[in-house]
């Protein structure tokens, strides 16, 4: 089953250094870390503060060239969480036929955010992301109580994520 998330914010692991976006359930309270690269977190961030650059960024292109082939992307999944790796699906229809492709959810996520689709995690990963470390095996912290940390975050606390 698939639980429907929002991203939350964008933040800088204390410990790593490293972005994390943070994706929090629209039916509940349930936070889902995902840690990306520095240039994916950039991505995600242009989008959430609606920055604009002179050409188009990978994400922008991506969104151009399915919107020229009359592609529209229905959903992004957070399908499976394996070896602290996460994986991702976007769900695509042209022409009544639909297309899944395999996408890294910071792609997925990038993406997401400019075609304004709806974003889900499978409640497996949610469950097995609660016994295991994050997505990249950087930060050396117990993840249940970073969770509870994450649960614990306020609006003011996210504030805006600077690169």
């Amino acid at each position: 089953m698939e639980v429907e998330m929002k991203i939350r914010g964008l933040m800088i692991d204390p410990v790593s250094n490293m972005p994390i976006v943070l994706l929090k359930d629209v039916g509940g309270d349930t936070v889902l870390p995902i840690w990306v690269g520095v240039p994916e977190a950039n991505a995600i961030a242009l989008e959430i503060e609606k920055a604009s650059t002179a050409r188009p960024m990978t994400h922008d292109l991506i969104k151009n060239v399915l919107t020229g082939l009359d592609t529209l992307v229905h959903k992004v999944v957070v399908t499976e969480l394996k070896d602290d790796v996460f994986y991702a699906v976007i769900w695509l229809e042209r022409e009544g036929q639909v297309i899944s492709i395999d996408s890294r959810p910071s792609d997925a996520l990038a993406l997401a955010l400019r075609v304004d689709c709806p974003i889900f995690v499978e409640d497996e990963v949610l469950k097995i992301s609660t016994s295991k470390q994050s997505a990249n095996p950087v930060p050396a912290v117990n993840s249940e109580e970073l969770r509870k940390w994450l649960e614990d975050l306020g609006d003011d606390d996210l504030g805006k994520y600077k690169m």
